[in-house]
């Protein structure tokens, strides 16, 4: 069994849980923000019901040509929900890149952050490593502003790896144990459609770093430039998307359709029982 360490909580991640996207804005890429507490805590409530093991806030978009939002609105935005869910006894992760609300969404009950710039500012490796919470250590190549506009790897994986692995280091000299983190290839984030493609066929070689990873392909652009579908229309390619990250090593997968992602790990599951291979592949 592998667990993950998560404030109050604890996660079996020995086979692969699904997260939940609760986007408390108005400029979500996939137009599915929600800027008023109540209706966002009513979404994640629904997809808790749906299957969701944990439920990842944010109150400030990180889409390609994103503008950053002041720290004093996005507080506004998160900790409500992060409050009410908490108190529901769920599993409440925050997609945040400032030390203050990090801080603050601890003290309000989250049990993870997420965090696109993976910790960079030293003031984010104390928030976390003080308030107990797991950490989700993504690589992004630029910022949100920027990240589309050329990136360029000369080994995309070799290169995602080698930073995921650093950051990681950097996370256990502040005091994060390293049953709390876990790492994210970033799909989508100073990533051209090639790039995500060679990460996810080769998403093995991150799982053996040791810590669990997030695969976050959810109605991604790069699977509209696969099937040509707009961003509404890309569920069944976000479910055989993270079905192939599941395959490759993935134990988290943060998805907008929960239902119909865990429906299709539980088939999965009945058909093809877990090896213990699978169980465990990257994570001895």
């Amino acid at each position: 069994m592998t667990l993950l360490r998560c404030g109050r909580h604890e996660i079996d991640l020995s086979s692969p849980c699904v997260m939940g996207i609760v986007n408390v804005t108005a400029d979500s890429f996939s137009a599915d923000g929600r800027i008023h507490p109540g209706a966002a805590i009513a979404h994640a409530r629904r997809l808790r019901a749906d299957g969701a093991a944990i439920v990842d806030v944010g109150g400030e978009s990180t889409r390609p040509g994103a503008a950053p939002v002041p720290e004093d609105v996005e507080l506004a935005r998160v900790i409500p929900v992060v409050e009410a869910l908490a108190a529901d006894g769920a599993i409440v992760s925050v997609d945040t890149i400032k030390p203050a609300v990090m801080r603050a969404a601890i003290a309000a009950g989250a049990s993870m952050i997420n965090d696109v710039t993976a910790l960079a500012a030293p003031a984010a490796r104390e928030a976390v490593a003080s308030g107990g919470a797991a950490v989700c250590l993504m690589h992004m190549q630029g910022e949100p502003r920027t990240m589309q506009q050329a990136p360029h790897y000369a080994d995309v994986v070799g290169e995602v790896r080698a930073f995921l692995a650093a950051r990681a280091r950097a996370c256990r000299d502040a005091g994060i144990e390293g049953d709390r983190i876990v790492v994210d290839p970033g799909f989508g984030f100073g990533k051209s459609v090639a790039h995500n493609l060679e990460l996810l066929r080769r998403l093995e070689r991150l799982a053996e770093l040791g810590f669990p990873v997030l695969a976050g392909l959810s109605r991604k652009s790069t699977l509209g430039a696969i099937t040509g579908r707009d961003v509404g229309e890309r569920l069944s390619a976000s479910v055989a998307a993270a079905l192939a990250a599941a395959l490759r090593g993935a134990r988290i997968l943060r998805v907008h359709d929960v239902r119909e992602t865990v429906d299709a790990l539980a088939v999965w599951r009945a058909v093809e029982p877990w090896t213990e291979l699978q169980l465990h592949k990257g994570l001895q």
